[in-house]
């Protein structure tokens, strides 16, 4: 394991850290068979899928949405919780981690066991009508959304929206403020699968780094933030095996 020396770094700061936070991007996901948005092989080198986010389109069309979506979302129930997901789980409830911020809207970290998730992206677990109040669960839209069908509202007729948050929409102020609090109170920030290309919360890390805190960055494709990080490796996958074995073994 040529990483070794900086998966025992890391390993000994997540256990030395009083207030250890994770961070985590589409790259925790890839390895449970999820593609992500930028990469090589990303979700954004398909025809019309930078649609799919657009909260006009949405508006306008919903179905371009659905259409688009209905295997990336609505086929997530056939995926399993990665390695890192699971590790996270695992040193949640070892009161090691104290939070786990998350870019993702796969609810795989709730799904390995995850228990404090901050979702500032927004979350598909509740779809919400267009028109007026009516809001209703994932599992409820989801066998009409598979179909690349649009769930309507049974109140008013008008489209269901998933509670994701579209380009052109506002990150939820609840989840970025619980975000940023978490931040600024971290020791250890541990940065995982996120190019941190995505603002506002591309720039979380620079709020660790502030009051003195230091953060670890795990991506396969370099950051603008690498040169501030503490560690930088690049293999999610055998980090965490590392860190399962080394701290939850």
């Amino acid at each position: 394991m040529k990483n070794e020396t900086a998966y025992r770094e890391l390993a000994d700061r997540i256990a030395a850290a009083k207030h250890c936070v994770a961070f985590t991007g589409a790259g925790v996901s890839t390895l449970s068979g999820i593609r992500d948005f930028r990469g090589k092989n990303g979700l954004y080198t398909l025809p019309e899928t930078d649609k799919m986010f657009d909260i006009e389109v949405f508006r306008e069309t919903p179905s371009v949405y659905y259409r688009l979506a209905k295997e990336f979302i609505y086929g997530l129930q056939e995926k399993e919780p990665s390695i890192v997901h699971q590790v996270l789980a695992g040193l949640e409830s070892r009161g090691i981690l104290k939070a786990l911020i998350t870019q993702n809207i796969d609810l795989l970290h709730q799904k390995a066991g995850s228990k404090h998730v901050i979702e500032v992206h927004g979350s598909p677990s509740r779809h919400s009508c267009t028109h007026c109040s009516y809001s209703t669960t994932f599992e409820d839209v989801v066998e009409v959304a598979r179909k690349g069908e649009v769930p309507l509202c049974p109140k008013c007729g008008y489209a269901l929206k998933p509670n994701i948050t579209f380009f052109g929409e506002a990150l939820p102020f609840a989840a970025i403020t619980e975000a940023q609090n978490e931040c600024n109170r971290a020791d250890l920030l541990l940065v995982l699968g996120s190019s941190l290309t995505v603002y506002p919360a591309a720039a979380l890390p620079q709020l660790t780094l502030k009051v003195g805190g230091a953060v670890a960055v795990v991506n396969e494709q370099p950051t603008y933030f690498d040169g501030y990080a503490v560690l930088r490796c690049t293999d999610l996958q055998e980090c965490f095996e590392y860190l399962e074995h080394t701290l939850l073994g």
